[in-house]
């Protein structure tokens, strides 16, 4: 990737029984394109007493993204929805108004050894939209548009690049493509991307510009008009981005929105437990303490 304007080196994070390296946000690039919020989960081991638990929790204003190399995780949500996500499927939730969801290892994964390991993504919605309706989309792998150039495959998780389409139902210009190399070779893009890019490294290595890059790396470009790079044997990236926001957005504890009225009022009604509840469930994850939340501006 071309211009390379930013490097932002995954942090670690405690989500609860293990550490995410969290991408986004970064205090210098809060987005890239509509992308807001992108942790790297794993890969984590887990022994036959270690489950990932997550109880119901709520969103506004975004949708979630959730993409896994390794491991099972069984989605249940206020819609009432309960699918399980396997690795190269995607799990596409989008909040709205409000949603609430809780995110388990499967009853039958839960007394033996497992892995984790994927990406969990937050994509804003324009203004117009951030108060619509939740939905809920599940995708299969063999439904994502895949292909082949020089022994290089792609594969188009969301959205639209390269005179293809995800049939992921997004609500805004924006792309997330996956590029993997068994062995080297280079990639050119030309000028298909818009908007906002970012390359991420989960293995392997890049080079671009006389200059090598490593695993757990975001690169942010300057520009999107040219995108070529030469990518090691056995390197997997990912590219995403898209059109940015006029409006800047808030980020509190899992809320998003364009305006600090529409936190308050979540916040409220979380507190108040007025979000729709998860069929069956009957556990939640309390508001946190103020000194806790991921707040941005």
């Amino acid at each position: 990737m071309s211009n390379i304007n930013l490097i932002i080196e995954e942090r670690p994070r405690n989500i609860g029984n293990f550490l995410v390296g969290r991408l986004l946000p970064f205090t210098g690039k809060r987005m890239v394109g509509p992308f807001i919020f992108i942790d790297h989960m794993g890969p984590a081991k887990m022994s036959d007493h270690q489950n990932m638990d997550v109880p119901p929790h709520p969103h506004i204003g975004l949708s979630t993204l959730t993409y896994l190399f390794e491991g099972n995780v069984m989605h249940k949500d206020s819609l009432g929805t309960e699918i399980e996500v396997k690795p190269g499927q995607v799990n596409w939730m989008t909040a709205g108004a409000g949603i609430v969801h809780s995110e388990r290892t499967p009853e039958y994964l839960r007394h033996s050894e497992k892995e984790l390991h994927g990406l969990q993504i937050w994509v804003a919605l324009p203004k117009e939209l951030e108060q619509m309706e939740p939905e809920f989309f599940h995708a299969s792998e063999d439904e994502l548009p895949h292909w082949e150039i020089d022994s290089i495959a792609f594969k188009l998780i969301a959205g639209s690049l390269m005179g293809r389409q995800s049939p992921v139902p997004v609500f805004s210009p924006l792309y997330y493509l996956e590029i993997k190399s068994k062995k080297a070779g280079s990639v050119r893009i030309g000028g298909d991307l818009y908007g906002e890019a970012g390359l991420y490294i989960l293995e392997g290595s890049i080079e671009t510009d006389g200059n090598t890059y490593l695993p757990k790396q975001l690169l942010v470009a300057k520009e999107t008009q040219l995108c070529e790079f030469n990518m090691a044997e056995n390197t997997t990236v990912y590219i995403f981005g898209g059109e940015p926001f006029a409006e800047e957005r808030f980020i509190y504890w899992n809320f998003v929105a364009s305006s600090q009225e529409l936190i308050d009022k979540a916040k409220e009604n979380w507190l108040a437990q007025n979000f729709k509840q998860v069929p069956g469930e009957i556990d939640f994850v309390p508001l946190p303490p103020e000194t806790n939340y991921l707040k941005r501006k």
